[in-house]
């Protein structure tokens, strides 16, 4: 069964489950509304191995599973989805692209750093290319064996407190997307600049900021991978990061599933527990068989990647479907708890509110449907 863990999954689960109650758990409101992670926690998050989950021991990481970080995310997901989602970014994203595509001096400066102490950032969305990922402006003009960067990133996650950034750009426009390439930026390059921190509806505590690059200066060894390779990686890599973006959705829901149906069990109207009425009951029993179904779906998808199998279509299904019932979740859960599921006494709300990005980030649901689509027409049409 996909649902069936190792005893070192085991051991990481619960480890991660204390870590969460424990230190998290007492910082998510304040964090939530100061709209910026508490810097202690993030340390911590280092120093617990949690930043390095699938990097190599040699580079001060873990060296764990993938699906080790798929557990990792959900649990931290079921007390504060904003952290959850910094951790999830630095491995699935930042960390599994220089493992599988850097030099092995690429390897040794920057995983060390990413593994130990340095938040990393990926850079794709531009104000003027969303979905349309590949119609990016932002370009890469070589100088000599050096390239310099111009052009705006927009809606970053975590680019406030990163000190690497993975950007990609244009480096012959003439080719279209096939001249993107992926490079490493660090932050003091002259001519690179993070701005305003946007406030958002929801995961309000990870900073998301647009990015402006003014003939930042990038030595040709920071390209990652191959040149002109960039639109590869991004479509590839983030299907995998859509499976992270499925665990945040599926531990979000349970934590919300926990904090609420105990209450339903304790409060009373005309006599009864609320949960012993039948309308409730099975509203309850709908709830659990989704987030279970969620479950199976991210869970599956993230043990073919273990097993080197194909899962392009199965990554879009967990991250559409437990992102749009984790919307449905939250407001079920809110409906159960009445009116002080409505403040922020509650951690419901919170948990509702920051459910809603997982249908827009590393793609929306109808991106995700029109992945599966085609992949159902190539299936079909054999």
């Amino acid at each position: 069964p996909v649902t069936t863990l190792t005893d070192d999954e085991v051991m990481m689960k619960e480890m991660v489950s204390r870590f969460a109650t424990d230190r998290v758990l007492p910082l998510v409101r304040k964090m939530d509304d100061n709209g910026k992670f508490d810097p202690e926690i993030v340390k911590e998050l280092f120093e617990n191995g949690l930043m390095g989950v699938e990097v190599d021991p040699e580079y001060g990481g873990t060296g764990a599973s993938f699906f080790s970080t798929i557990l990792v995310v959900e649990e931290i997901s079921k007390v504060d989805p904003s952290l959850a989602i910094l951790v999830d970014l630095q491995n699935t994203l930042i960390n599994s692209l220089i493992i599988k595509l850097g030099t092995p001096e690429q390897k040794e400066k920057y995983l060390t750093r990413l593994s130990t102490d340095t938040v990393g950032s990926f850079c794709l969305t531009e104000p003027l290319s969303g979905s349309d990922a590949f119609a990016l402006k932002t370009v890469a003009k070589k100088d000599n064996d050096d390239f310099l960067l111009t052009g705006s990133k927009m809606w970053i996650s975590n680019s406030d407190i990163a000190g690497i950034f993975l950007v990609m750009a244009n480096a012959e426009p003439a080719k279209g997307y096939k001249g993107i390439t992926c490079f490493i930026v660090e932050r003091e390059m002259p001519g690179f600049t993070v701005g305003k921190v946007e406030n958002k509806l929801g995961i309000k505590a990870s900073g998301t900021c647009m990015l402006h690059l003014d003939n930042v200066r990038v030595p040709k060894c920071n390209i990652l991978g191959e040149y002109g390779h960039g639109y590869k990686y991004a479509a590839g890599f983030l299907n995998e990061g859509r499976i992270g973006i499925g665990a945040q959705m599926l531990g979000l829901m349970q934590g919300c599933f926990d904090a609420t149906v105990p209450y339903t069990l304790e409060r009373k109207q005309f006599g009864h527990p609320i949960f012993d009425f039948q309308g409730l009951q099975h509203q309850i029993s709908d709830v659990a068989t989704k987030i279970e179904a969620s479950r199976l779906l991210v869970y599956n998808a993230a043990r073919l990647v273990e097993a080197g199998l194909p899962f392009v279509k199965e990554a879009s299904m967990a991250k559409y479907f437990s992102s749009e019932m984790a919307h449905y979740v939250t407001a079920k859960c809110i409906d159960w708890m009445g009116g002080v599921g409505f403040t922020k006494d509650f951690p419901q709300e919170k948990f509702y509110r920051d459910a809603k990005i997982g249908t827009i980030y590393e793609g929306t649901s109808n991106m995700q449907l029109t992945t599966i689509a085609k992949l159902l027409k190539k299936e079909y049409a054999m």
